[in-house]
């Protein structure tokens, strides 16, 4: 059945991440910008001085205005440290870089390719809405988009995260 796979549910541990938060004129810049900062952090800007290992997701947090048609500029994109940095993650050497320790995550995730636009995302979140009706067990102020792939790949496989309520 195509209507089963179009979204699942899926649950996340408590874990730390490193996040950077950007505001610029463009989801795509701030993305950018964060995620080159995050490399140098994984590659070796961090207190032991070499490469972490990359993880992926690489999660960008996002909320709606008010009125729901556009983001805020205030992006969060988020790193998890691989396991052997979950006790003790190495200190970034960028300021701008948090250590953030982030609780447990039930999410409802559904995928799309390609490029990130604010366009691409409000219409991804509009079709999910669509696909899953009416409901109040997820957040309809914060989303979270899951990029898989390095932001230059076009056809790049992305998913749209709805949080569910705790």
């Amino acid at each position: 059945q195509c209507e089963e796979a179009a979204y699942e549910e899926r649950w996340y541990p408590a874990g730390k991440w490193a996040c950077v938060t950007k505001g610029e004129p463009m989801y795509e810049q701030s993305i950018s910008m964060s995620f080159m900062k995050l490399m140098r952090y994984i590659c070796k800007e961090n207190s032991v001085g070499c490469y972490l290992g990359m993880t992926v997701p690489v999660l960008n947090e996002i909320h709606l205005t008010k009125e729901g048609t556009e983001l805020e500029r205030e992006v969060l994109t988020a790193y998890y440290l691989p396991g052997e940095f979950q006790q003790n993650p190495p200190v970034p050497m960028d300021p701008e870089i948090h250590i953030t320790e982030r609780a447990p995550l039930r999410v409802i995730t559904r995928v799309f390719y390609g490029m990130t636009t604010e366009e691409t995302i409000l219409r991804e979140i509009s079709l999910f809405w669509e696909l899953l009706g009416s409901t109040d067990t997820v957040l309809r102020e914060t989303y979270i988009v899951a990029a898989y792939e390095n932001p230059s790949i076009p056809q790049r496989r992305n998913e749209i995260w709805f949080i569910c309520r705790a």
